[in-house]
């Protein structure tokens, strides 16, 4: 062949693999979208920080963003990370069964999606869906209340939001020990949708229409923050509260006598674990764990309420 030919086909060759790689569809970036239903509550701004410190340390890009317990909202912004092209999504949902199509829309467009905190009730869409053992710690909580309740007493439940499973699992890992004790009498079980203002007003009720209440336990720490605001507005310094989650506004009013108990679930931890399990993903095209994963929750008391620091316990 002719050094004119062979530089023809060469040039040739080198068009047809441009014109290849140009027409093939673009790599997945470097991206991990994160997705919390709020910053401003402890609980979720640490998730989102724990996982944006994760992937930044492990070489990922971060996008975070709220949907405020908000479907339609959620689903916007998971469009807008399949759109930025995701490697990755991790999100804390919007809802058990609304958020079902809109994580199985980022399965169909290629990008992995780690559940944390919350569950849907789906299984396959998400790659993994990590979450605290809820029943585990609630029933951690409900003992300590019994305890500190000395077994008998007037009492009431504030649950979060009824969409949220988590809220039914609490409740439940709560009765599944209180109603063991025949002298503890609930008088009173209200949805305070995990709100610290819902929780305060409707502590106020409750003490107007039952002076003889004895105890409130909680299914996260914002409301039982609000009965705690609300008794102690009252004077009523006599009530035994018990809540979940592990806040630093937990420890310190156990600290200073206000809250009997907290428990936390490990949501830094569990975050910073959602993105492992990403990277793991994303380089090896598998997990290796279940598609659902446990979390155990630790009691949290004023034996212990020093060693606790943003939803982590320096010492178990």
């Amino acid at each position: 062949m002719k050094r004119s030919h062979l530089i023809i086909a060469i040039a040739a060759l080198v068009a047809v693999v441009l014109g290849i790689a140009w027409l093939a569809p673009k790599g997945r970036s470097n991206l991990i979208v994160i997705i919390t239903p709020s910053m401003d509550n402890p609980f979720f701004g640490q998730e989102a920080a724990g996982a944006e410190a994760r992937a930044k340390a492990l070489g990922y890009e971060t996008l975070k963003f709220s949907h405020d317990d908000d479907a339609y909202k959620q689903s916007q912004l998971i469009d807008t990370a399949i759109a930025r092209n995701a490697a990755a999504i991790i999100v804390d949902n919007a809802g058990a069964d609304a958020s079902a199509a809109a994580i199985g829309k980022a399965k169909a467009a290629g990008v992995p999606v780690f559940l944390i905190d919350r569950e849907i009730n789906v299984r396959g869409l998400a790659t993994a869906q990590i979450v605290s053992n809820n029943f585990q710690g609630a029933a951690l909580g409900a003992e300590a209340f019994v305890q500190a309740m000395g077994e008998k007493g007037a009492y009431v439940e504030l649950v979060g939001k009824e969409s949220d499973t988590n809220a039914a699992i609490r409740s439940r890992g709560f009765h599944e020990v209180i109603d063991q004790y025949p002298d503890l009498k609930m008088i009173g079980r209200q949805s305070a949708n995990w709100s610290q203002s819902e929780a305060f007003a409707k502590t106020q009720s409750i003490l107007q229409a039952h002076p003889e209440v004895k105890g409130i336990i909680a299914g996260n720490d914002t409301m039982a923050m609000g009965a705690v605001a609300a008794l102690e507005s009252a004077g009523r310094g006599d009530v035994v509260v018990v809540g979940f989650d592990g806040s630093n506004d937990a420890r310190d009013a156990i600290l200073a006598g206000k809250l009997k108990a907290t428990v936390l679930q490990p949501a830094f931890r569990q975050a910073q674990y959602a993105v492992e399990l990403a990277d793991r993903y994303l380089k090896t095209g598998k997990t290796g764990q279940p598609e659902k994963q446990l979390m155990d929750c630790f009691l949290v008391t004023s034996a212990n309420a020093r060693d606790l620091d943003n939803f982590n316990l320096t010492r178990r």
